[in-house]
């Protein structure tokens, strides 16, 4: 399989002629904003190990700053990421994905699938044993593990295993989605968080639920993120959940 096969395929389809009207990485959260107008954000993850470009992507295409998820600066992935979201988290194009569900919040929405069975959650969210406390198993999967949970690169040998998995949409930005796709091959997976592009070319890659956030108030989101940049991206926005196929329960 070739990783990089399932970023290009949420950047060919983004069309040629949509610009970059703005963006900025925070310490926690990078937002693009394309010309027409819809921002996409993604987790920042502050790694700069390798070097960066010093080019301002305002005015080039959205295409070509969606290209910087390539790139193994982390900063840059994270922008390459919010770009490809300001193309595809906008309420008309998002509802390509299907079926949208009536209430939002993938923890709560795919319960009926998880209650009694083995689930694995890549990120430890807040609060994620309480809301997943139906969960006949509940592995918890980090790269900065808490007590409890298992260090990332148990999920070679966890995800097989499980009957259902949650993946944070960041795996996008470190590039370890592709393989944990893979690894999750027989399970139920739902890739979930503010990262998420929601995009039905993900299904053709494993995924079965996408659960993101559409920013419906740019300013909100650009006023909450200066500074420190300690704002919530939610707070300027809707979650919506999609699942391939039929809703649940059909």
């Amino acid at each position: 399989m070739n990783p990089w096969a399932l970023y290009d395929d949420l950047i060919d389809g983004i069309p040629a002629g949509v610009m970059v009207r703005d963006y900025q990485a925070n310490p926690i959260w990078t937002w693009v904003e394309a010309g027409d107008g819809t921002v996409g954000v993604a987790m920042t993850l502050n790694i700069r190990s390798r070097p960066g470009s010093r080019s301002s992507l305002v005015g080039r295409p959205l295409r070509e700053a969606a290209l910087l998820v390539r790139s193994w600066n982390l900063v840059e992935s994270s922008i390459g990421v919010a770009a490809i979201n300001a193309w595809y988290n906008n309420m008309e194009r998002a509802d390509a994905c299907g079926n949208r569900l009536p209430q939002s919040g993938a923890f709560d929405v795919h319960r009926p699938r998880i209650t009694g069975k083995k689930v694995a959650v890549i990120g430890h969210f807040p609060s994620i044993e309480s809301r997943l406390e139906e969960a006949g198993e509940l592995t918890i999967i980090e790269r900065n593990p808490r007590r409890g949970d298992y260090i990332d690169s148990a999920a070679e040998y966890l995800l097989p295993e499980q009957d259902a998995v949650f993946i944070t949409g960041s795996t996008l930005v470190n590039k370890t989605l592709p393989r944990l796709l893979d690894l999750a091959r027989g399970a139920y997976v739902v890739l979930t968080g503010p990262s998420t592009p929601l995009s039905p070319a993900l299904y053709d890659w494993g995924v079965d639920g996408l659960s993101g956030l559409i920013i419906s108030q740019p300013n909100v989101l650009k006023d909450g993120l200066r500074g420190a940049g300690n704002g919530a991206p939610k707070d300027a926005g809707t979650l919506v959940d999609y699942v391939r196929g039929a809703p649940i329960g059909q």
